[in-house]
């Protein structure tokens, strides 16, 4: 199994806890993951306050930076500092001057809760943001998909341990999972893995994302913000995840287990063993 992330935060606590089963019960120590308030600061001025997992925070701001559309390009985050307190963390996000400008026009403080992912708009429209179609993106046999479902159990060290804690995996047609990021916030894991890939210099466009979460709205709509074409869902989407990602382009696969799945939009892209597409 791989190892925890390394870092300056503890990432996993040791309680003392009373567990139950039937004929036995008595005390016992039990792993519970840590989540700490993060503040996103930019230039000095504080844009929100969300709970994560205290891990990957640089690939954190740079992945709600880009996915939340504060900026247009991962050029015009000029870089990240990330400050440790005792029990929260600060991650100071230096942008493009027009873009900081822009930023203190729509200025909000908002208080996350654990996965939060619309915390603090203000209006629908902003919320339900416009997204540009996604590009041609990738097309995946449905043999790798099923491959990478099996081998990302084995990729989440920090779930293995508390049972708690969601996945994003990058998935590259040839080269199977590369990256993955782990967070108790569905949005957090995705935001750290649309950072990681950003700040190695990958491409966005050339694999897929994998899920351990359902396929909401806001999944969708960081995917695609940042031109990711193909989402794989182990769990269920929602009707608005659907609809945002028939009119972006986005190919969505939901319900995905080592022998099934649902595709809800754009099935063009996932071809069979053979390499046809016998749905679209």
């Amino acid at each position: 199994m791989p190892e925890l992330p390394a870092g300056p935060a503890r990432l996993v606590a040791e309680l003392e806890v009373e567990r139950w089963r039937p004929g036995a019960s008595g005390p016992a120590l039990d792993r519970v993951a840590e989540e700490i308030p993060v503040s996103l600061v930019y230039e000095d001025v504080p844009h929100g306050v969300m709970l994560a997992t205290p891990a990957d925070l640089e690939d954190f701001a740079v992945g709600f930076t880009l996915s939340e559309g504060l900026v247009e390009r991962p050029t015009e985050i000029r870089g990240v500092e990330v400050q440790y307190g005792a029990e929260s963390a600060e991650a100071r996000v230096s942008v493009a001057w027009e873009r900081f400008t822009a930023l203190l026009e729509r200025r909000r403080r908002l208080t996350g809760r654990t996965g939060c992912g619309l915390c603090g708009v203000e209006t629908a429209e902003q919320a339900v943001r416009q997204i540009k179609p996604v590009g041609a993106g990738v097309t995946v046999r449905s043999a790798e998909l099923h491959a990478a479902i099996a081998a990302l159990g084995e990729r989440q060290p920090l779930n293995a341990l508390t049972g708690s804690v969601h996945a994003a995996a990058w998935v590259s047609p040839g080269r199977g999972i590369e990256t993955v990021r782990e967070d108790v916030g569905r949005h957090n894991a995705l935001d750290k893995l649309i950072g990681a890939r950003v700040r190695a210099g990958a491409d966005l466009t050339n694999g897929f994302v994998l899920l351990t979460s359902r396929a909401s709205f806001e999944m969708v709509q960081k995917s695609a913000a940042v031109g990711i074409a193909f989402i794989v869902a182990l769990s269920a989407p929602t009707a608005l995840a659907v609809r945002l990602a028939r009119e972006a382009g986005v190919t969505l696969v939901a319900f995905a287990r080592e022998r099934q799945h649902v595709v809800y939009a754009h099935a063009h892209r996932l071809l069979d063993d053979s390499g046809e597409n016998r749905l679209s």
